[in-house]
């Protein structure tokens, strides 16, 4: 009987504990949609402090380390949610942009590959990947890769197209 009731508290316990956790990731995205990124970034550390496997708290923390300009500690954030979960394409998508932002843009398309094989839907991949290309002088595959976000649902990239395609 001992036992059995040890697992019952143990399990309420986690779920109060991933409650919290999913509390303060919550506040946090409240904080980042009105620009408090330093606010955000601590309800994230909070959340991760709660549940070191969070990933989505990592990635969100990456965008909001972007936006503090803490681009290394964004890298290692967006590592971490790859390392947790290799199989995440927004994960991939989002080390990606940072890596075009930083302009390894070669890299860059490695992780827009990575996410696109992953999810072959993934609109903004495929859009963010026409970026990068763009930027390396393949303007071809970056316009292909525009008008399959555009397809995918991702309007604004025939924008992209009518800028540098026509």
């Amino acid at each position: 009987m001992k036992p059995i009731f040890l697992v019952l508290i143990l399990l309420i316990c986690s779920n109060i504990i991933a409650q919290d956790a999913k509390s303060y990731f919550d506040s946090g995205n409240e904080k980042y949609k009105v620009s408090d990124y330093k606010g955000a970034i601590v309800d994230y550390n909070k959340a991760i402090q709660l549940d070191p496997d969070y990933i989505n708290a990592y990635s969100s923390r990456g965008w909001a380390k972007i936006s503090t300009e803490d681009y290394k500690g964004a890298m290692a954030d967006f590592n971490t949610a790859i390392r947790l979960d290799p199989e995440e394409p927004n994960a991939y998508n989002s080390r990606g942009f940072l890596k075009g932002f930083l302009d390894d843009h070669r890299g860059a398309i490695q992780d827009f590959n990575k996410s696109i094989k992953l999810d072959p839907e993934y609109e903004t991949a495929y859009y963010n990947r026409g970026i990068a290309k763009k930027e390396l002088g393949d303007i071809n595959g970056a316009c292909w890769d525009w008008s399959k976000a555009g397809e995918l649902g991702f309007y604004s990239a025939y924008e992209k197209i009518r800028e540098f395609c026509n």
